[in-house]
């Protein structure tokens, strides 16, 4: 077995290096905004068994972690003798990868000498999978569109014309789909050959003892990172909006033993009737993903990281859904976990976020519009949440002018949420205020995939919640959330996002701080005074385009500590 760790170091990076080129390849091709902007995505290597060796520096813990434990399903299902040159593969099964249908895996076997070698393989949203919009509407899987199996999209180079044309049928966008999944295969192959071309460097037949000793690494110090923890069973429980009137409970029970942590989701909702139910394998990704991000975030990503780490959950929960169960919005419960589970931890050093991603689907005649949007994130045990950041699944807003410019859609306000972020010693981040509207008197309809507009983020340690979010029309009516609705031609929709929770007394927030945040419009002089304890006033020109703290008078109220 190779452990050089000269090489192993040498042949790591540059790993990373090809990671980069496969992801940049994917993106730079796709036809989806969902890809090419929001970078819902997620590149991996693989060894021959199908371990993950490593991931591109983008990409959602959902998708990336999904896709580190699902991938022994095609190695399981098309050993090395029934595989070949230019073969590729594909599956969107919930239960064998990312959770969702709208998810597709696209796996490349890497060849060099006749032999296996590796895997390189990616994991995208589809702009469109058929059956209906991405919504908690279905009461079952068979409702949300086309479900593959895994499948041969290439043999030996050559597209399997009769699966193409199947999916084309059955989906509203076949460009973009399509797109995406050549998209997806242009990146593994730029990453294949980029690998071939480095065991022929190092004059190296097979890549699997170099990726042992790169996965034994990385396992060491998780496990080295664990120890430092105090053993003991630590719990935390969490509500979120769930469907209509029926919130869900999350709870969970965290035993640290040693060099290992069991994560147990005993006692959490039963699964829905509705679709925001989360298969295992996406429940594993998101607690795997908290344990490392708390504890030890600068630990190399790799199938090492996730051996010390064990998650369970009950068959028929709303965290480990038995098929036929609706899981296309499995995001709205999927995102909270790492919040829950790292507010567990001993020593929370994150206060809850916004979790769930934001996802309005707005579709018409002749277009239909994926938007993606996120909230603030939570407090840090030394420092501000930040604002508008998809925390944890990683993912960007849709810009405007994307939104724009792909369909009749208007957003004519995009602005941060004054008092939006949770108070505290450290402020929670903001969330966002947008308006949609439609050009031309078009009949339109939208899905708001969307949550925490009943159960907001909670502060930490004395910290005030974050501001709760809203989804209803500009004119004061609320709109039912995780359904789609029809909208009149002339409506103007109110996506308003949710803040992340405070960490710490208000009341011990520094004075300059305050200031900071009145001058820069993301606390109100009435909030700095009545939660802050510090009279803000303005003294500067009444029309001044520009305010700078000198600008300003500042005083303290008694009772501050």
């Amino acid at each position: 077995m190779v452990t050089d760790p000269i090489l192993v170091g040498l042949i790591g990076n540059r790993l990373h290096s090809i990671l980069a080129e496969q992801q940049n390849a994917l993106v730079n091709t796709a036809f989806s905004a969902v890809v090419r902007e929001s970078l819902d995505l997620a590149c991996a290597v693989f060894d021959s068994h199908g371990e993950m060796i490593g991931q591109s520096t983008g990409g959602t813990p959902g998708h990336i972690n999904a896709m580190a434990t699902g991938l022994r399903h095609f190695v399981a299902e098309h050993p090395p003798e029934t595989l070949e040159p230019g073969d590729v593969l594909l599956t969107n099964d919930p239960w064998q990868t990312a959770g969702q249908i709208n998810d597709i895996t696209v796996a490349t076997p890497v060849f060099a000498g006749g032999r296996l070698v590796a895997w390189f393989a990616s994991c995208c949203h589809a702009p469109d999978i058929g059956g209906r919009l991405v919504s908690a509407d279905a009461t079952e899987v068979f409702e949300e569109g086309l479900r593959l199996p895994i499948l041969k999209f290439l043999r030996a180079g050559e597209v399997n014309a009769d699966l193409e044309r199947l999916i084309r049928a059955n989906v509203r966008t076949p460009e973009e789909t399509i797109g995406d999944l050549y998209a997806q295969v242009a990146g593994n192959d730029v990453g294949a050959a980029s690998l071939v071309r480095l065991l022929e460097e190092f004059g190296l037949a097979s890549l699997d003892d170099v990726a042992a000793e790169i996965m034994n690494r990385s396992e060491r110090a998780l496990r080295e990172a664990i120890s430092a923890l105090p053993d003991g069973v630590y719990r935390n429980e969490l509500v979120t909006d769930g469907f209509d009137d029926e919130p869900v409970t999350l709870r969970v029970a965290v035993t640290v033993a040693g060099d290992e942590i069991h994560v147990d989701f005993a006692g959490s909702s039963p699964q829905s009737r509705r679709g925001i139910n989360v298969v295992l394998n996406y429940t594993r990704a998101y607690a795997s993903f908290a344990v490392k991000a708390a504890i030890s975030p600068e630990v190399p990503h790799n199938a090492g990281s996730f051996r010390p780490v064990h998650v369970s959950a009950p068959e028929g929960s709303v965290l480990n859904c038995l098929p036929p169960a609706p899981v296309a919005s499995r995001h709205l419960i999927g995102h909270f976990l790492p919040s829950l589970l790292i507010g567990a931890l001993p020593g929370c050093p994150v206060a809850p976020s916004a979790d769930a991603l934001w996802m309005t689907i707005w579709r018409g005649e002749g277009f239909m519009s994926t938007v993606f949007q996120t909230g603030g994130m939570g407090a840090r045990v030394s420092r501000d949440g930040l604002s508008t950041t998809g925390f944890p699944s990683g993912l960007r807003s849709t810009p405007t002018e994307v939104i724009e410019t792909s369909a009749p859609l208007v957003q004519g306000v995009r602005e941060l949420r004054v008092d939006s972020g949770g108070a505290g010693q450290f402020r929670g981040g903001l969330g966002q205020r947008t308006t949609m509207s439609a050009r031309g008197g078009v009949s339109w309809s939208v899905n708001g995939n969307v949550d925490r507009v009943r159960a907001a983020a909670s502060g930490v340690d004395g910290g005030a919640p974050g501001g709760l979010g809203r989804f209803g029309l500009v004119s004061g009516d609320e709109l039912p959330a995780k359904s789609r609705v029809a909208l009149d031609p002339d409506a103007e929709v109110d996506v308003v996002l949710p803040g992340g929770g405070g960490y710490g007394d208000p009341r011990r927030r520094a004075v300059a701080d305050v200031l900071a945040d009145v001058v820069a419009g993301y606390v109100s002089a009435e909030a700095a005074e009545s939660v802050y304890g510090v009279v803000v006033r303005y003294t500067g020109a009444p029309d001044a385009l520009v305010r700078l703290p000198e600008d300003y008078e500042v005083a303290e109220l008694r009772g501050r500590d």
